[in-house]
């Protein structure tokens, strides 16, 4: 039996955004148990390997008052993408960092959308393809519209909200 086009892409939206968050798969290349795919703040923070970390990062991490003053003068509705890996060190410490920056900015929780990759840094279904992520953690800060302002790639140049602030500087 043939379908048309328009209800073949409904199924095939269906599927996706039927994807399971907060998914765990066994990865080979670091031989335990990882996130993938599309995660909430609450699945990153809560899942065991993360949370060890996550917990004393987030309460010991200060972020710059003076550059936060000039950030939150200049963040509106940005959107930010964080793909990590629950596996790595660097997105251990940054993402609980960031999210630290994130909390004292009162950055809205639905602009921002979490990301786990394996060890290969890949995600399921494509949904990190066009995002060429090399290194995680990758922000990548997105414009109300969804153009990309820029990326603090691993780790940042100076401090992430020093970063983060340059990317809004520059826009």
């Amino acid at each position: 039996m043939k379908y048309p086009l328009s209800i073949i892409l409904i199924i095939l939206a269906m599927n996706v955004s039927a994807q399971e968050v907060n998914k765990k798969i066994h990865d080979t290349v670091h031989n335990k148990d990882i996130l993938i795919n599309a995660c909430t703040r609450e699945g990153v923070v809560a899942f065991p390997e993360f949370k060890e970390l996550y917990e004393p990062l987030y309460a010991a991490y200060m972020p710059d008052a003076a550059t936060m003053i000039e950030l939150k003068k200049l963040v509106k509705k940005e959107h930010v993408k964080i793909v990590f890996g629950s596996w790595c060190s660097d997105s251990k410490v940054n993402v609980s960092n960031f999210l630290k920056v994130l909390d004292a900015l009162q950055f809205k929780e639905k602009n921002t959308e979490f990301i786990a990759v394996d060890g290969n840094k890949k995600a399921e279904n494509g949904i990190i393809d066009g995002l060429d992520i090399k290194m995680v953690p990758t922000f990548i800060i997105y414009d109300k519209k969804g153009k990309e302002l820029g990326r603090i790639i691993e780790h940042p140049k100076t401090t992430l909200e020093g970063d983060f602030l340059a990317i809004l500087q520059k826009s």
